[in-house]
């Protein structure tokens, strides 16, 4: 009588998301099974999106009972979906050690963009977000980032699936580059994920390294800095980033970013009411990014009672608007969806955090 094969390593089960072709081709080769199961088991992970191997109805049953033996398909669990009156949906995960992160289906016109995260929490600090108000926690695995597009593409439908994605969920995104990179790979891969790169952005807060780094890995992605100050003696009050990457060395890493052909970079401005949304800090932005191959977002700030910064009045933003655009600038002002089940920029996770925390869960 055969003696089955178990597990009994205490190590835990790999992960098959976050896998190229080529890593499980080998993956399926040491295991001693055929070759075109690895681009079988390919197909269910990033076409298909199975979240089960019972849902891998063409692979022999030895194949899908070693599969279940040996490894995990490493996806997240959709614990929540909360859907906001402008019909944006905020999904909220469950991780395989029970942490808690999130991810933003954002209804534009006729498609959404899903904002995505990459980090358990944040170690930044930025003073006008609440995403680390709860600190940093761990780094997402490869596998939980990829997880989160191929979830939400389940929650959003075939006809609805995601155009666009932007990592500016929780965390900051260039601190966890060893499984951000693979993860842009496999989203952008046309014979997997396939989301083109330009409809990928990944947004920093200007950590001047991991700029250099996502430049030379040649993802394709689009780029975004996060910027929110026309100065340094401001910026280093609200991001305190700055005082190690200061806005002239950002700005220097920036033009140095190789773009593709007709490409720009997007700077992210979070207006404070009363605080950097006047005419000069207009005037000092247009100077800093002058030449410069961008757009510009403006994002009225999002009010929460535990920060203590306000929104800045409407007629402040079109002003400040209407002066970029009469220096030439793109500049667009975002209203944040969602705001109505906490999706909004910089709200994510935390109020979850807190009612964790009050039942004792």
């Amino acid at each position: 009588m055969a003696v089955p094969t178990h597990n009994h390593s205490s190590r835990p089960k790999p992960a098959l998301l976050g896998m190229d072709f080529d890593a499980l081709k080998e993956f399926v080769r040491e295991a001693g099974f055929p070759a075109f199961r690895a681009r079988q088991l390919h197909h269910w992970l990033y076409i298909r999106g199975a979240t089960e191997f019972a849902e891998m109805h063409n692979l022999a049953r030895d194949f899908r009972d070693w599969l279940a033996e040996n490894c995990t398909i490493g996806h997240a669990t959709v614990g929540e979906v909360k859907v906001s009156t402008d019909g944006s949906k905020k999904l909220i995960y469950r991780l395989a050690d029970g942490k808690v992160v999130e991810s933003v289906l954002i209804r534009e016109r006729n498609w959404f963009t899903l904002c995505v995260s990459s980090q358990v929490g944040c170690a930044v600090d930025c003073k006008f977000c609440m995403t680390g108000f709860g600190g940093f926690q761990r780094q997402m695995t490869t596998a939980e980032i990829v997880s989160q597009v191929l979830l939400a593409q389940r929650v959003a439908g075939k006809d609805d699936s995601p155009r666009n994605l932007v990592f500016m969920g929780m965390g900051e995104p260039l601190l966890n580059l060893e499984n951000l990179i693979p993860a842009l790979r496999l989203l952008a891969d046309p014979d997997a994920i396939g989301i083109a790169g330009r409809r990928i952005t990944v947004s920093t807060s200007g950590i001047l390294p991991g700029i250099e780094k996502l430049g030379e890995a040649n993802t394709g992605v689009s780029l975004a800095i996060s910027l929110n100050a026309s100065n340094n003696e401001y910026r280093n009050r609200i991001m305190p980033i700055n005082k190690r990457y200061p806005i002239e060395n950002l700005l220097d890493a920036c033009r140095a970013f190789p773009l593709k052909q007709r490409r720009r970079i997007t700077f992210e401005y979070v207006m404070l009411g009363g605080e950097n949304d006047t005419l000069d800090n207009a005037r000092e932005l247009a100077v800093l990014l002058r030449g410069m191959p961008c757009k510009i977002n403006l994002i009225p700030w999002n009010p929460d009672s535990h920060l203590p910064f306000k929104r800045p009045p409407e007629d402040r933003v079109l002003r400040f608007q209407q002066y970029l655009l009469s220096q030439g600038f793109t500049a667009s002002v975002r209203y944040s969806k969602g705001l109505d089940v906490d999706g909004a920029c910089g709200q994510l996770a935390a109020h979850w955090r807190e009612k964790e925390k009050a039942t004792g869960k």
